[in-house]
């Protein structure tokens, strides 16, 4: 995950600049306007003006590091350069350095705290001995499906700390030995067994290895394909409040309920087309996150229709927001093909396609994908001297440890999974939400964490199908038909 997210031109659709933009993981302009959308997209006029003015503006906090610096007069080449500051980065970093190999990190802003709220699932960050960088955890989740089905979820959630994470990682860097330099990657050029990095002032790095952990900007990663995603998009308050209608101990991973709209007819036929579910943090009876997110579309909802759903919500539950602390806008496109396969310059995170494609989420799968990248990386290059890979050759080797065929077949049917959801309307979401949690646990805590590949995830898929209602059956068979179609066709194209 990168600095910010760079999603070509279709940012001024989404109502939001680059510099607003938070690259935050899913299930992660202050004032009001008019913006007209795109492709059949109707005006949508914000009516959330007392909440944004809440909004504080952005404080932009820092680590108290002391960082060692890159000294670009030595002439040194490294054994890597990663280019970004992120969770992804910072992880391969860490794990190349103890290694024994050198290290420079690239980042405009390397002490700054992330700025995202990243949920996870308590499990995932046990399994990688993280505990310590969750702030907030809650005994399990809850999915409101509409006013008479809850499902209640039997699975441990959590907050991450961003800035103990970030502060763990840097701290492993440092005393490995990473150097970091604070600039702006614009170029990079590549030799037989070394590429040459230009920055934005002035300063050219020298690496064996050059991984691109700059998130959805893809600095340096190259794409072949049209690049046509679905985008998952929220807008998110950690706010004061009087005090809100649920249980401290659960958080809210989905709540798809729509009674807050009977009397915003324009609004109700728009979610009813297009919908949007609440995603809730409570810390406490009077402090919450709140976000309100569209699972994914195409295109993209704008910012302000976000919002003002968000509002008529918490309207509706009673919910007065007093003030609030950090406000967060989300753009995580979803799906679309992969990068070149392989290339010189190694990926990682979303600049590597590496985003679940039907739920948006990334960090936990990044982190634990980290070590692999890293292993793949020390072994080339050996000890010392002695590298048994460099330049194409070592970057194909890695390449194929990311992406071998199991993930990538993995990731296809998830794709699938992704072209459905873009089909599907309200009620169409709530039939499948209802039948996908009805499943046992191993089936829906597989796919959410990516850890079903192929065999396992057609048997889910059967599974889901046989627990589906009969109009959920023919909605599938009929909305789903042609991405199957398009599935089974790649499959079969891509091999080894």
């Amino acid at each position: 995950m990168g600095t910010f997210i760079r999603v070509h031109n279709k940012l001024n659709h989404f109502g939001i600049t680059r510099s607003q933009v938070v690259p935050c993981v899913g299930f992660g302009p202050r004032k009001p306007s008019v913006r007209w959308g795109e492709k059949g997209s109707v005006p949508v006029r914000v009516r959330s003006n007392a909440l944004l003015e809440l909004v504080p503006e952005i404080k932009k906090e820092n680590l108290d590091f002391e960082l060692p610096l890159y000294d670009p007069s030595k002439g040194k080449v490294v054994d890597l350069a990663v280019v970004g500051g992120g969770p992804a980065g910072l992880a391969v970093a860490q794990l190349v350095s103890d290694a024994g190999l050198s290290v420079c990190s690239i980042d405009p802003s390397p002490k700054l705290i992330w700025p995202n709220n990243y949920g996870v699932w308590v499990d995932e960050f046990e399994a990688m001995d993280l505990l310590d960088c969750l702030d907030t955890t809650w005994s399990g989740a809850v999915v409101y499906v509409d006013d008479r089905t809850k499902k209640n979820l039997d699975r441990p959630y959590g907050r991450v700390n961003r800035k103990q994470l970030k502060a763990k990682m840097m701290q492993k860097c440092i005393s490995n030995g990473v150097k970091f330099h604070q600039a702006k990657v614009i170029k990079v050029l590549h030799e037989e067994s070394k590429s040459i990095l230009i920055c934005n002032d002035g300063v050219s790095i020298e690496a064996s290895v050059v991984l691109d952990a700059t998130g959805f900007s893809k600095c340096l990663v190259q794409y072949d394909k049209p690049y046509n995603p679905g985008y998952q998009i929220a807008y998110g308050v950690i706010a004061e409040v009087d005090g809100h209608p649920f249980d401290v101990d659960k958080m809210v991973f989905m709540d798809w309920r729509d009674s807050h709209l009977k009397n915003n007819k324009e609004l109700k036929e728009r979610n009813s087309k297009i919908p949007t579910f609440l995603y809730a943090m409570p810390f406490s009876s009077n402090r919450i996150f709140l976000e309100e997110t569209s699972l994914v579309a195409r295109p993209g909802l704008s910012m302000e229709d976000i919002q003002e759903r968000m509002v008529a919500r918490l309207r509706h539950l009673d919910i007065k927001v007093k003030s609030i602390e950090e406000d967060e806008r989300c753009v995580i496109p979803m799906g679309g093909p992969l990068p070149v396969i392989p290339q010189r310059v190694i990926g990682i995170g979303g600049t590597a396609g590496m985003v679940h494609p039907s739920t948006g989420y990334m960090v936990a799968r990044t982190l634990a994908a980290a070590p692999i990248v890293a292993n793949s990386i020390v072994q080339s290059l050996g000890s010392g001297r002695h590298a048994l890979a460099l330049g194409d050759e070592l970057s194909a080797q890695v390449w194929k440890d990311l992406w071998p065929i199991q993930r990538r077949r993995q990731r296809e049917f998830f794709c699938f999974g992704m072209d459905i959801l873009l089909k599907l309307d309200l009620q169409g979401t709530r039939r499948f939400f209802d039948a996908f949690f009805d499943l046992e646990p191993r089936y829906w805590h597989g796919f959410l964490s990516s850890r079903l590949f192929l065999p396992e995830l057609i048997v889910f898929g059967l599974v889901l199908f046989g627990h589906a209602s009969n109009t959920s059956r023919l909605e599938i068979m009929a909305k789903g038909t042609l991405p199957l179609v398009n599935m089974i066709t790649n499959l079969v194209q891509d091999r080894d």
